[in-house]
């Protein structure tokens, strides 16, 4: 029996592994990585460094584990940890923050992801016995909920001028921070050169089947490396899939920018289909954010609908949908997304 052909736009972590990456797989030297014995897995953390100028990196089974390990490290119990109120680590991690590393999240709005300096200091100063201090400011670059968009590097640079001020830290969760990079022109390692930690994943965009990496300091890596541990995260002959998150950062880089440009084919193509709000100028990178305005068709009946007609996406609210493309949506499933869904909003 053939199975059934989808058009799938749900996420970026959906992608299947390349041939090169499954060869790589096949191929690849491995050895204990508990013990610090696996080759592939210290090729990969070398380069992941190197890529965002850390001096050391950390391969984990995921960016939630990554972003959980960077909270530990550079808090103590019962520190405050500024978040962007939309923020996914804030949002959508399992609340690691509270029962992983026990600090207080204290979110605060933002301008598409960009914090402001005065609204962190604000809280930054309210010292006194009755609150937690901050310790920590946490930046999400593309920021998820936004549709994707990159915080400049303006705005970390002024929060980096604010945390050297009051002795903080800054941990930037910088999943897609690849896509940042396709988009701006700013290097990976620019945004990263002002926090003190950064984490970024193999498995959203750049394709890799496994993993996220965790860099800074080598005294950071080597706390976060027992943090792992204490965390179930130890593996053990995992080159076999640190080989295909080399071949993510040397050969899926500079196609992010495919993307980018079909997601803002995609925005394009519905923007003007009854019921449906799309702003194309707001693309920046590989999402696309559609509100429903209609009388009876709301997110849900729209993601049932269009599964019934072969086209995938998510509902991130009662009105709002989350198109995502990624390397394994081609021109001709933009095209299909966009005749579906006019197909359903007539």
């Amino acid at each position: 029996m053939r199975m059934r052909t989808f058009h799938d736009f749900r996420s970026d972590t959906v992608t299947t592994p390349t041939p090169e990456m499954r060869q790589a797989m096949a191929e690849a030297e491995v050895g204990d990585d508990v013990l610090g014995d696996d080759p592939t897995v210290k090729q990969l953390e070398r380069l992941a460094a190197d890529l965002v100028g850390k001096e050391s990196s950390l391969f984990v089974p995921s960016g939630t584990m990554g972003n959980a390990i960077a909270v530990k490290v550079l808090t103590q119990e019962g520190d405050a940890v500024v978040v962007e109120e939309r923020s996914h680590i804030y949002n959508l991690e399992s609340a690691h923050l509270s029962v992983i590393s026990r600090v207080l999240p204290k979110p605060i709005p933002s301008e598409k992801g960009s914090m402001k300096p005065e609204t962190i200091e604000e809280l930054v100063q309210r010292k006194n016995i009755h609150m937690p201090p901050v310790r920590l400011i946490t930046v999400e670059n593309t920021h998820n909920y936004y549709g994707g968009t990159v915080v400049p590097l303006d705005n970390l640079m002024q929060l980096r001028d604010l945390a050297h001020l009051h002795s903080l830290k800054i941990h930037l969760d910088g999943a897609r921070i690849f896509n940042a990079e396709a988009a701006s022109g700013t290097k990976a390692a620019e945004y990263a050169e002002y926090s003190d930690s950064i984490m970024f994943c193999l498995s959203k965009g750049l394709g890799a089947p496994i993993g996220s990496m965790l860099a800074g300091s080598e005294d950071f890596i080597e706390s976060g490396r027992r943090v792992r541990k204490l965390l179930g995260g130890g593996m053990r002959q995992v080159g076999v899939v640190a080989a295909a998150g080399i071949v993510a950062l040397t050969s899926m880089r500079k196609r992010l920018e495919e993307d980018h440009r079909r997601a803002k084919t995609l925005a394009r193509g519905l923007n003007g289909t009854n019921g449906l709000e799309v702003t194309p100028e707001a693309v920046e990178t590989n999402m696309v954010i559609v509100g429903l305005n209609h009388p009876t068709i709301g997110a849900v009946d729209f993601t049932r609908k269009a599964a019934e007609h072969g086209l995938l996406v998510l509902s991130t609210g009662r009105n709002r949908l989350r198109f995502v493309t990624h390397k394994d949506v081609t021109d001709e499933d933009v095209e299909k997304a966009i005749e579906i869904a006019r197909e359903i909003m007539i």
